[in-house]
């Protein structure tokens, strides 16, 4: 394996002292919250996680620049280059906080401005996964015990599995109804959220996931993982998603025609 074998190494290492860290914080009873200025949630262990990630980027890419959450953008050590690591320390706080298991890690690697790698690490699931452009998608309990994943080969809506955030974006958005009616024309509706809907595509459990709006940290490691499990994912006109841009992702059959109800 070449390309970014190594970058998705190094991943692998940042997740695991990701995980030991917010583990440890999860279900605890001194766990600290605040409101960050969006009135969005932040806990110790979303500051601990990115701090620790950051140390080690430092220290083992200080030609790479970081875009964190929590505490924003920073550049090379070495100077600036072309590649930027991107995290989410905790992705699905509001989860978190409350004791739902479904929140996880994510961390990605840009080349300029093309997510090239990416690894979500969902602890409390005991699931992980990862991807890279040219080596695949995968999904497993850590690096060395892990299955190739794909999407689904369903082609109609009336078949499929279709997933959303939440109802409250799209209605800023005035496309409740076009998600209603997708969702009754779809064989079966769920929301999971955050990034687990976005796995579930790329293991082939569901076939259709959508956001009405995301930040860079949000899908940046989604996407490499999507389109190496076979998938698609863009922005509602269709071009690559991005920050603070919707997200429509999908087993690639379905794409146009969820891209059509959502825009009509």
């Amino acid at each position: 394996m070449a390309g970014y074998s190594d970058d998705l190494a190094l991943a692998h290492l940042l997740a695991d002292t990701a995980d030991s860290i917010s583990m440890a914080r999860f279900r605890a009873g001194d766990l600290k919250v605040q409101s960050k200025p969006d009135l969005t949630p932040v806990s110790d262990a979303d500051t601990a996680v990115e701090q620790a990630i950051r140390a080690t980027l430092a220290r083992a890419r200080p030609r790479d620049s970081v875009l964190g959450e929590e505490f924003g953008r920073s550049e090379a050590a070495a100077g600036p280059g072309s590649r930027h690591w991107v995290i989410d320390p905790i992705d699905g706080t509001k989860n978190f906080v409350r004791g739902v298991p479904i929140w996880g890690t994510l961390i990605a690697l840009l080349e300029g401005d093309t997510p090239v790698a990416g690894l979500v690490s969902a602890p409390a699931l005991g699931r992980r996964w990862w991807g890279a452009t040219g080596l695949g998608a995968y999904a497993g309990k850590h690096q060395h015990a892990a299955s190739r994943i794909g999407v689904s080969g369903v082609r109609r809506l009336a078949d499929a599995s279709f997933c959303y955030s939440s109802l409250t974006g799209w209605a800023e958005l005035g496309k409740t109804q076009a998600v209603v009616d997708l969702s009754l024309a779809a064989w079966r509706s769920r929301a999971y959220g955050d990034f687990y809907g976005y796995m579930l595509l790329a293991e082939g459990a569901l076939d259709v996931m959508i956001e009405a709006e995301l930040s860079l940290w949000d899908v940046a490691a989604l996407i490499p993982i999507i389109q190496e499990a076979g998938g698609k994912i863009t922005d509602l006109g269709g071009r690559p998603a991005g920050d603070k841009t919707s997200s429509i992702a999908t087993n690639g059959l379905l794409h146009e025609t969820v891209l059509t109800a959502l825009t009509r």
